[in-house]
């Protein structure tokens, strides 16, 4: 069956999840590459495009080669998320996203966040100002509910539907969980039996067959992947190939591998310059290395580097 979100119809229903610190550029372009049919950016938080912050023009950056963009912004105020909407409403995403499942303290003690499961009514709010005042499909990004005496996702989202959002995400597990435990698919497929909207599934998916699985033991539209992508873009065309041919793609080489660390590193030095395209490239290359013989050994040595130069020596010694 076709995925549409609104008007828009990404290439495919295997997306890459929102992830701060994550998702940048560099990130979802390789990603984009790899064969995810939607990209979503790094929450952004209304109030700081209101003040103007500097860091945020960088987050706000959309290459013309990415796949389908998801913008994910995120705040309290139904005025203020407004407001700052509308003023980037003429960048080239395609989709807003609003956040209320982000399950760190200073973003929920804010009443933002995950804590926006707790205010049905705001949530109504927010999404009915931002729905009917930009011309881009509205999605909402839920989890299970606040904590396990609070599991109200089936309501949520039928709020989200009723408010005009084109599509919901649900995050199989509660605030209080943060990313521990196991994701309750029970959940995904309950809010996906009440919705009419396409409904995304998150959590646990890791690869082609749990892919597979989540689809079919929810019915959900789509899935969408978090850290099982961190240093492994590949996981999306592996997904896509198991679910055309119910085959499993061989692992990359290390040549394959010290490829794509190289095309990183590369962008992240375009889009970041060196001193912060260095320290962002650290965790990607620990990420990228992980179960390759002898990375263990070079971490302590990833997290001292100072040159793009460095990172890829050390990258070029663990995957000659």
């Amino acid at each position: 069956m076709e995925f549409r979100i609104g008007n828009v119809k990404p290439a495919n229903n295997i997306i890459l999840a929102p992830m701060a610190g994550v998702s940048d550029l560099p990130f979802r372009l390789i990603c984009s590459r790899m064969g995810a049919g939607m990209v979503c950016m790094e929450m952004i938080s209304a109030k700081a495009i209101m003040y103007n912050n500097k860091n945020t023009e960088s987050l706000l950056q959309i290459h013309p080669e990415e796949s389908v963009v998801s913008l994910q912004i995120f705040g309290s105020d139904p005025d203020i998320m407004t407001a700052q909407t509308l003023r980037i409403e003429d960048r080239p995403y395609d989709i807003l996203d609003i956040n209320m499942g982000c399950p760190v303290p200073k973003v929920v003690n804010n009443g933002e966040g995950s804590a926006l499961m707790r205010d049905p009514k705001l949530v109504g709010r927010i999404v009915e100002e931002l729905a009917g005042r930009t011309h881009k499909p509205v999605t909402v990004k839920i989890r299970k509910g606040f904590d396990e005496d609070h599991i109200n996702a089936v309501e949520i989202a039928h709020i989200a539907q009723e408010s005009g959002a084109a599509a919901v995400t649900v995050h199989g597990r509660t605030r209080e969980q943060y990313y521990s435990g196991k994701a309750d698919w029970d959940i995904i497929a309950e809010v996906k039996s009440k919705l009419k909207i396409p409904v995304i599934g998150n959590g646990d998916v890791v690869d082609g067959p749990s892919a597979k699985a989540m689809l079919e033991y929810t019915g959900c539209d789509a899935v969408a992947v978090g850290r099982a992508a961190q240093g492994n873009p590949w996981i999306f065309k592996e997904i896509m190939h198991y679910l055309e041919t119910g085959e499993t793609l061989p692992r990359p080489t290390r040549r394959e591998i010290y490829e794509t660390v190289k095309t990183h590193a590369d962008l992240n030095l375009a889009y970041k310059g060196e001193y912060i395209g260095v320290r962002e490239m650290r965790k990607h290359l620990a990420w990228y290395s992980s179960g390759i013989p002898g990375s263990a050994a070079l971490r302590r040595r990833i997290n001292e580097v100072e040159t793009m130069e460095d990172i890829l020596k050390v990258a070029a010694e663990l995957m000659p």
